[in-house]
């Protein structure tokens, strides 16, 4: 089985709720996932499949409070407890579309970058993230009934996390006045991006260093 992540930018709403305590509760909410439809990687999820899974994630996950996702992707489809950034409330069907709402856990380290990556005017959307097989039927690679769905993360917008590694790239200098960013975070960084194997598993280490460096501010 393969990990398989889509990525949606698209139709993601960001809203910001004053919770009668003085503070702001923070959620997104849009279009999560989709069938029938051909996306950017060249892959279709029939609906039968994908409403099947969903169905199920949501009974043993969403319905119980435990449909937690990450700030950025992993490597791998277990997700950890110490990244979480959010917890998926509610998913729902509406034609070949997938929508949910999730819920900003500002208390957590990475659920405070998401606050502040939204307060900042970032644009962030999602990504699910599952493993499953692939089968290709007229051009296109079909996800099979074996996929399971274990979370949906929160992505940013490349253009935010691709301007920051441009800056790395570009040899532009760091400074900082309780010297946390040094030379060699830099250079890790450099490495980790320019050792990417192809463009999607780039752009999710662009991520990790953008969110990263957002970390030791």
């Amino acid at each position: 089985m393969l990990l398989i992540t889509e990525t949606n930018l698209d139709n993601i709403k960001l809203l910001k709720e004053d919770n009668g305590e003085g503070n702001s509760n923070y959620f997104i909410e849009g279009i999560f996932m989709q069938s029938e439809k051909k996306n950017k990687n060249g892959r279709s999820y029939p609906k039968k499949t994908l409403v099947n899974e969903v169905r199920r994630y949501k009974k043993e996950y969403v319905d119980k409070r435990r449909a937690l996702g990450e700030l950025g992707h992993p490597e791998g489809p277990t997700v950890n407890l110490d990244k979480v950034s959010h917890v998926i409330q509610d998913l729902w069907e509406d034609g070949n579309d997938i929508y949910g709402r999730a819920k900003v856990m500002t208390k957590t380290p990475m659920g405070n970058i998401c606050k502040n990556l939204i307060d900042e005017g970032v644009c962030i959307g999602v990504s699910s993230r599952g493993m499953g097989s692939l089968k290709e039927k007229d051009g296109i690679n079909e996800v099979q009934d074996d996929f399971i769905l274990s979370a949906v993360d929160i992505v940013s917008d490349p253009s935010a996390p691709d301007a920051f590694v441009n800056g790395i790239m570009e040899g532009k200098e760091w400074i900082w006045d309780n010297g946390i960013l040094k030379s060699r975070t830099i250079e890790c960084y450099k490495n980790l991006i320019e050792n990417a194997p192809n463009k999607e598993d780039r752009e999710n280490k662009v991520l990790f260093a953008f969110v990263d460096f957002l970390s030791k501010i």
